[in-house]
C-alpha cells in the first residue's frame, strides 16, 4: 500500500449539540483522479449531504505497507462525488471543536488494522507525553511538492506545538496498529499529514 494514493471527503454535521465528521473515501477504490478531484466543489457536496460543510482531504499517499479490517464499524455507503465512487469508511466526533485543527489529538471510528514492514522508515511526531504518532499518510493538497522522499526533513518545516518533536526511524520489526475494537487515535499536522498512535 505505501505509495498509493487516494483522497476523502469529510462532512461535518450537528448532532446532539456537538459536531461529527463522516469520512467517505477512494481506498481500495480508485486513485482519486486529478481532474476530476480539481473539479470537486466542497459547497456543492456539503449541499447535497446536508452537512454545514465539507472538508475536501487530499489527495493523500499512504506511508503504511498494509491495511485491513476486522469488523465494519461504520455501515459501509457508497456516494459518488464528481465523478468520483467513494465509501463512508469512518466517523469522528469532534466534540465542539471544528475540525482541521493542526496537532489537535482526534479519535476516529474506523475499524482498521495498519501494517509497517520491518526495515522500512517511519515518521513520526512525539508529543509532550512522550507518545509517538506514527505518520500514516502524507497530503499533497496543501503543498503539492511533498513526497516520501522529502517527508525527512519535514521536521524543519512543521511549526510544532511546545515540546513536541519530529523523528525519522527505521522498524526493527513490524509495526501493527489495530484499531478493530476500539477507536484510533489521530492527529494531523498543518500540512495535513495525519498520524496514529500505535495502541
Amino acid at each position: 500500500m505505501r505509495g498509493v494514493r487516494y483522497g476523502e471527503v469529510l462532512g461535518i454535521f450537528a448532532r446532539n449539540d456537538e459536531l461529527e465528521g463522516e469520512v467517505y473515501g477512494t481506498q481500495m477504490i480508485n486513485d482519486c483522479p486529478q481532474d476530476l478531484w480539481d473539479k470537486l466543489d466542497a459547497t456543492e457536496i456539503a449541499k447535497d449531504l446536508g452537512a454545514l460543510f465539507v472538508k475536501l482531504n487530499g489527495p493523500r499517499y499512504w506511508v503504511l505497507d498494509g491495511l485491513g479490517s476486522k469488523t465494519v464499524t461504520i455501515e459501509p455507503v457508497m456516494r459518488e462525488f464528481g465523478g468520483i465512487m467513494m465509501r463512508r469508511i469512518a466517523t469522528i466526533p469532534l466534540g465542539k471543536e471544528p475540525a482541521g485543527v493542526p496537532y489537535m489529538v482526534r479519535n476516529v471510528n474506523r475499524g482498521a488494522v495498519f501494517f509497517w514492514d520491518a526495515g522500512k522508515t517511519v515518521y513520526e511526531l512525539i508529543d509532550t507525553e512522550g507518545r509517538n504518532f506514527v505518520m500514516q499518510a502524507y497530503c499533497v493538497g496543501v503543498d503539492k511538492t511533498l513526497t516520501e522522499a522529502t517527508l525527512s526533513g519535514l521536521g524543519s518545516r512543521l511549526n510544532l506545538p511546545e515540546g513536541w518533536t519530529f523523528r525519522t526511524r527505521v522498524l526493527d520489526e513490524e509495526l501493527v496498529i489495530d484499531t478493530s475494537d476500539h477507536l484510533a487515535t489521530v492527529v494531523q499536522d498543518e500540512l495535513e499529514n495525519t498520524y496514529t498512535l500505535p495502541y
